[in-house]
């Protein structure tokens, strides 16, 4: 299995860190993490992505106002500007690496993200998978409020009852929920990461894409989510699979947020298979 290196990228006035792989290969896809507390694009991607290497070139950057990208001194005061923000990052990391089209991989505030982008510059995006996708239009689930407001009582055992409530069943976690909360609540509590996620939680995350632009996306479209997902109902994805024109919806049954943990073999055949259809 191919292997996954770290480097900081120059995009605009500061360094992206980006986590590479299969450089060799032609096609490119690129892989946008989600925004839990402490979230980084190897803890939303570690497990699966060495395995895409062997016949994409692989991208997972570190999101502005995450992990150990620079933060913003100033950061934007609500999430409009902080997805601004992220579509130019994203924008100067492919000129910086002559990357004229990619693919896209979305989970969460990424799959936003991923929206916000083919919204913006679709010319330079072929295949789209959102998994588990912030931007429809959903009402806020008590967990997405703790999640949001996590800094008002950060404590270890907040933390870690995110992520038991991010799956369906913690017994996926196995023994790997204390070092996962113990490796995530360093992450958090450092202190450039806090200040760029409260300044995204001042107010109520705003990140609804307009069924105006969903259904000018001609992009082919692979949504995946799991049924029990507490955080970003599959609701949203239903929502999108009625404006999106060129779409496929898969739903997985006892599943929670992440699809990638739940059901790794699955999304693995899944991406690979909608990746590698004929355009």
């Amino acid at each position: 299995m191919s292997m996954i290196s770290t480097r900081k990228i120059r995009t605009g006035s500061y360094e992206t860190v980006l986590h590479e792989g299969g450089e060799q290969n032609k096609e490119t896809v690129i892989f946008l993490h989600g925004g839990g507390p402490g979230a980084t694009a190897m803890s939303n991607w570690k497990d699966v992505l060495p395995t895409f290497c062997d016949r994409y070139h692989v991208l997972a950057p570190d999101i502005r106002g995450f992990g150990s990208t620079d933060h913003p001194e100033e950061p934007p005061t609500d999430m409009l500007g902080w997805m601004r923000q992220r579509v130019n990052q994203i924008a100067a990391l492919m000129d910086e690496l002559g990357i004229d089209k990619a693919h896209l991989v979305g989970n969460s505030m990424g799959g936003a993200l991923t929206l916000n982008l083919i919204m913006d510059m679709p010319e330079r995006f072929n295949r789209v998978i959102l998994m588990g996708s912030a931007g429809a239009s959903t009402e806020p689930t008590p967990e997405l409020y703790r999640m949001s407001n996590f800094y008002k009582d950060p404590t270890p055992i907040a933390l870690e009852n995110l992520f038991r409530w991010f799956v369906y069943d913690e017994e996926v976690l196995g023994d790997k929920l204390k070092s996962i909360t113990e490796e995530r609540y360093q992450e958090v509590m450092r202190v450039e990461v806090k200040k760029s996620y409260e300044s995204m939680f001042k107010i109520p995350p705003f990140m609804t894409i307009p069924p105006s632009a969903l259904r000018r996306m001609n992009h082919p479209f692979l949504l995946l989510h799991g049924r029990d997902d507490r955080f970003v109902p599959y609701e949203g994805s239903i929502q999108f699979l009625k404006h999106l024109p060129n779409v496929q919806l898969h739903v997985f049954d006892r599943c929670g947020h992440w699809v990638q943990v739940e059901r790794k073999k699955e999304f693995i055949k899944l991406v690979s298979d909608f990746l590698g259809e004929e355009l």
